[in-house]
């Protein structure tokens, strides 16, 4: 059985447009995820990088949590977003930095 992913879609758009829920939890994360040619890893690595160069930071918070959840580091993820810098560009990857920031914020250091 697989771990269900958990989306945001029936809550934000359940009411208006419950064919896009259905879609979105059936076809896209019901079976698209699921296919075993990739890792659910490499999918958020993929999907994370999609938005980045995209400029699409809108969905980002969601699938940069998802791609912790699925086995990336915080690390991990912001060496990906600092490498999209040179093919997706700088303001793209910065302002992906920014939202990163609020999804993954640090402890205030002692010093």
């Amino acid at each position: 059985m697989h771990r269900l992913i958990p989306g945001t879609a029936r809550t934000c758009f359940g009411e208006t447009a419950p064919e896009f829920v259905r879609y979105s939890e059936e076809v896209l994360f019901g079976d698209v995820w699921r296919r075993e040619e990739l890792s659910l890893r490499d999918r958020s690595l993929i999907t994370v990088s999609a938005l980045v160069a995209a400029g699409q930071t809108g969905q980002l918070p969601y699938h940069l949590r998802l791609a912790r959840d699925n086995g990336l580091s915080e690390e991990e993820l912001a060496e990906a977003i600092t490498h999209l810098a040179f093919y997706a560009g700088w303001p793209r990857a910065a302002s992906a930095l920014e939202v990163a920031r609020t999804v993954f914020p640090k402890p205030a250091s002692d010093e």
